[in-house]
């Protein structure tokens, strides 16, 4: 077999594990401690479209000014979304503190 023909197969094989990988993005949905409720269903409605299309959603709560002090509700808050996206969604990593924020995300089942 010559170099030609070796290459041309080294390719075909690059390509067609190309096609078969699973490609995902990391969306990212951002609400704060006081987000009211139409609007966290809104969210919700997001997040659930999102999953549906095999993507990752980064779910964070953002503290402004002394918002920081309202830790509980922002906790909380992350508690409904996964209550609400349980069915579809599993936790990949557990709502965690960083800064002013809190960063949780959620990865298709």
């Amino acid at each position: 077999m010559d170099y030609g023909r070796y290459k041309y197969e080294q390719t075909k094989k690059q390509q067609e594990a190309k096609k078969k990988q699973s490609t995902f993005q990391v969306k990212e949905i951002k609400v704060r401690p006081k987000t009211g409720d139409h609007d966290l269903q809104i969210k919700i409605g997001h997040i659930k479209r999102f999953i549906a299309k095999r993507d990752k959603v980064k779910v964070t709560v953002i503290f402004r000014g002394r918002e920081i002090t309202l830790s509980g509700l922002g906790k909380d808050l992350l508690e409904r979304i996964v209550e609400a996206t349980e069915e579809i969604a599993a936790v990949e990593q557990q709502p965690k503190f960083e800064g002013r924020t809190i960063v949780m995300i959620l990865a298709p089942k």
